[in-house]
């Protein structure tokens, strides 16, 4: 899994809104427009230009489903699904911006601090964009307050096991118990030189736990991995017994198809991935990205997250499945962005040199 990394130079200051997630706030460029709905002279243009791109981070079937779900309200409008681990999208935005190659219509990404990068002065790529719904009911601390993006939805990266491999009670509670003998040769884990949500989970090992932590899981001789939800796919068939990162959803989803799997909080704490979206200035289907962003933020695919991909929504009017605790439940891990995006050369760099790969 070597390779080069296109380096992210700008880091910009900014505060960080800490709440239900971690979404962070920039200093005021000019005020975020005015709320705009999906009128019928957008759809109207939608439909001349036909198709819209998407660059997501999300997992293939979570955002082809939504691309078609959008294709049935919006006939007429075709959505390109363009899908890659968030730093694998990344290299290739920086790679197609400096090609004058302009490709991108709307990304979402699972390392906030893409957006940052995307955002700065030297480069203001993003097009400044609010919806109805998000203006309406996500709250102030998911919202850019440039109008730049806003939380798409989010999850929990969490510590995983194999019920056919390992007892509840012999089961890895904190992220400590990974480093026990006992798991050696058992763990899987996802790359932060591929996967945004690995990479912030990473940042947050390292401020919490130090590099002495990541220094001794290596020695665990670990799989790795590249995607986030990876590793529960190698839980769940029995591959491996223990997941030290992998998203929550996964776990949950393959419990409710009775995959022998459970769930684990790990006592230091649980990182929490929230996930922008944003349209792109030079996008060349410029209508249809509005459009289509105003349908991943409305309601109706905001409970498509929830219902069907056990993800979270920050939207006011999505209901939650019944009994699912809440992320206020949780003791929330959350990174800053802006440090993420300062550190993540170094942390990619190093890891990479830790686990060989």
């Amino acid at each position: 899994m070597s390779q080069k990394y296109i380096s992210r130079r700008r880091v910009l200051g900014g505060s960080v809104a800490l709440g239900a997630a971690t979404v962070f706030a920039q200093p005021l460029k000019t005020a975020a427009p005015p709320p705009s709905a999906a009128t019928p002279a957008m759809i109207e243009a939608a439909r001349k230009e036909g198709k819209a791109t998407f660059y997501t981070a999300l997992e293939l079937n979570t955002s082809e489903r939504l691309a078609r779900a959008f294709e049935a309200k919006y006939p007429g409008v075709a959505i390109r699904v363009e899908r890659s681990g968030a730093e694998r999208i990344f290299q290739r935005i920086a790679q197609e911006q400096s090609s004058r190659i302009y490709a991108v219509d709307v990304v979402c990404s699972t390392d906030p601090s893409h957006f940052l990068d995307w955002t700065a002065k030297d480069k203001d790529w993003v097009e400044p964009y609010v919806t109805e719904d998000m203006a309406k009911y996500f709250p102030p601390d998911q919202r850019d307050p440039n109008g730049m993006h806003a939380t798409l939805c989010a999850w929990l990266e969490v510590i995983g096991y194999n019920t056919n491999l390992v007892k509840r009670d012999d089961a890895p509670q904190s992220y400590t118990d990974l480093l026990d003998p006992k798991w050696q040769g058992k763990i899987v884990k996802g790359h932060p030189g591929y996967s945004g949500a690995i990479l912030t989970n990473t940042y947050l090992w390292v401020r919490e736990l130090g590099w002495s932590f990541l220094e001794k899981l290596a020695q665990q001789k670990v799989m790795q991995l590249q995607s986030a939800a990876d590793p529960p796919k190698k839980v769940a068939i029995g591959e491996r017994a223990v997941m030290a990162d992998g998203n929550d959803y996964s776990l949950e989803i393959a419990k409710l198809n009775r995959q022998p799997v459970e769930v684990v909080h790990a006592a230091e704490g649980s990182p929490l991935i929230p996930v922008p979206s944003g349209i792109f200035r030079s996008a060349p289907n410029p209508s249809a990205a509005r459009l289509f962003q105003s349908f991943l933020f409305s309601v109706e695919a905001q409970q498509i997250f929830i219902d069907v991909f056990a993800h979270r929504s920050f939207h006011a009017l999505a209901k939650e499945k019944a009994g699912r605790a809440p992320l206020a439940s949780f003791k929330l891990w959350q990174a800053d962005p802006k440090l993420v995006l300062a550190q993540s050369e170094e942390i990619k760099a190093r890891y990479s040199k830790l686990f060989g790969v």
